[in-house]
């Protein structure tokens, strides 16, 4: 429910997981009124009928839509027609309200959400108008205006530090949480959006992270501040030690609501923050056939360079590549049992092949060449480029991994210092009868997730986020086979030629009945 308002930095006395306090909505028109730095606009909150806040490890910016009740014809006094500005601020109870713990979009913190269009507008009786307003952060709108004709040199980090902050490009005045890339090159940005320019670099981008040979960088926006970052740096930190989780979620089979005056109040807050109200699994790993296809297990990278005029050949193998790179679990989710038949001719055993031992089923080229960029002997990495495709290899999986994991998506209470890229713990029961599991939680599809999408949605005087949560892994190995051949696994089967038949060869056997000949259909008209 929402409270009275507050001095900013004080916490209000919430009762439940789930409140909040909204203290104002301000909407500044692009005439300037309401710009005195006390209000920063008009107050629109008692409008609202529904506030949605989205963001995403996914999207380069945060976006969001108010569902306005308008008894005062706004939208044609003022008018509001797509350059207004939004001042706000939301907190919850969780801990201590501070910069890193709140929804801080206030125009005085250089933070105002921008609108950009009206919609869904709608005459709800003689007194009422509906609509839609859409916003995003300032950088988006910022982003469709400028374009980047640059060359830069250095860490790829520090090129886009470069277009964040300058003035000819995102001008930005948020916080930009950065990891330093082990990689540094020259590269010519062509005239593109500034957005596009740093998807352009995060492509090239390798994490500064020990022992990780991983590629490729994320670029995204929370509600906190933007980051470019990998995603290997959301499960551990420089040195490879698993990142802590922000938050531990449980989903039990009833919700009891706290009573008023208990003294344990403030238990039963941080309970009511952990409980999950609803879950669904979107989508599985397992789905063997989506990851076979886009290369996750197997992947050829044919290499052309231009410079000398020849070519390679990489192969990218998940179960190989394993410990290569960091992720939230210590297990590959799926085994490299023996598949079918065919015998692993790479190694020097015999071994029937695996997922991963099919490189055949995603094939892409790329051209690199060297000296192009610098007087170095580097590719498209900035690295040797002899290494262009294995690191090609290795990104495309590590996307492929995000995109096909097993995503969850949780509806929690809201909790204002929850962000896309966070780690979560998710804890479910087993199905089993509980007399048998002893009340075990399913160890398959509990565990570590990372938050890559939330909605933030405040409606019905209540608070509630939708979280996309994703796992690259498995919290515990499936077993192996060992050396069982695919026979053996299949149950002592052994294989089989198959064998053509020649439908025809049928109708020259003798038959005891006179054959009807076929005819033309009869139809109005007809001869």
């Amino acid at each position: 429910m929402p409270l009275q308002d507050l001095k900013v930095g004080t916490t209000p006395n919430l009762e439940f997981a789930g409140d909040y306090h909204l203290p104002y909505v301000n909407l500044i028109s692009h005439k300037g009124e309401g710009v005195d730095s006390a209000t920063h606009g008009i107050d629109i909150n008692s409008a609202i009928i529904e506030f949605n806040i989205y963001e995403s490890v996914f999207s380069n910016s945060v976006t969001g839509e108010m569902v306005i009740a308008d008894t005062q014809n706004l939208i044609a006094k003022l008018p509001i027609q797509g350059t207004e500005r939004l001042s706000f601020i939301i907190t919850t109870k969780l801990e201590n309200s501070t910069e890193d713990t709140v929804i801080d979009c206030r125009e005085s913190k250089g933070r105002s959400m921008h609108i950009f269009s009206v919609t869904d507008k709608r005459q709800l009786n003689d007194n009422t108008l509906t609509y839609k307003i859409n916003f995003a952060s300032r950088e988006f709108v910022r982003n469709m205006r400028t374009r980047v004709s640059e060359s830069f040199e250095g860490r790829m980090d520090q090129m886009v530090n470069k277009i964040f902050t300058d003035p000819e490009y995102l001008d930005s005045q948020k916080k930009l949480y950065y990891q330093k890339t082990r990689n540094q090159d020259r590269i010519v940005v062509p005239n593109m959006h500034p957005f596009d320019a740093i998807g352009l670099i995060s492509k090239r981008s390798l994490a500064d992270i020990d022992r990780s040979k991983g590629a490729g960088y994320l670029f995204y926006e929370t509600t906190k501040g933007f980051n470019f970052r990998s995603w290997e740096s959301l499960c551990v930190d420089k040195s490879g030690r698993i990142r802590d989780s922000k938050q531990l979620f449980k989903y039990m089979q009833s919700n009891i609501p706290p009573q008023l005056g208990d003294i344990k109040q403030i238990t039963r807050i941080m309970d009511g923050y952990q409980n999950v109200r609803e879950y669904e699994f979107l989508s599985n790993f397992h789905d063997v056939a989506a990851n076979t296809m886009l290369g996750t297990y197997g992947h050829r990278v044919i290499t052309h360079n231009i410079y000398n005029k020849s070519y390679r050949e990489d192969d990218y193998h998940y179960h190989n590549a394993w410990n290569n790179t960091a992720h939230l679990e210590d297990f590959p989710a799926v085994v490299d049992s023996p598949v079918d038949y065919d015998v692993n001719d790479s190694v020097g055993y015999t071994a029937q092949k695996g997922v991963s031992d099919w490189p055949e089923s995603r094939v892409s080229l790329q051209s690199t060449a060297p000296y192009i960029n610098s007087d170095k002997n580097t590719g498209n990495f900035g690295t040797p480029v002899e290494d262009d495709g294995v690191l090609e290899g290795a990104r495309v999986a590590q996307l492929n991994k995000i995109h096909q994991g097993t995503r969850l998506q949780l509806t929690v209470n809201g909790q204002s210092r929850l962000q896309a890229g966070d780690v979560i713990e998710f804890q479910v029961p087993s199905v089993e009868n509980k007399v048998n599991s002893r009340g075990a939680v399913d160890r398959a599809y509990s565990g570590r997730y990372i938050i890559t999408d939330i909605r933030h949605r405040i409606a019905e005087d209540k608070f509630l986020q939708k979280l996309t949560c994703v796992k690259d892994s498995s919290k515990q190995g499936l077993g192996y086979s060992g050396n069982k051949s695919f026979t053996e696994i299949s149950g002592g089967t052994s294989k089989r030629k198959g064998i053509g038949i020649d439908i025809n060869k049928g109708d020259e056997q003798p038959v005891t009945k006179t054959a009807k000949t076929r005819t033309g259909a009869w139809y109005p008209g007809a001869n």
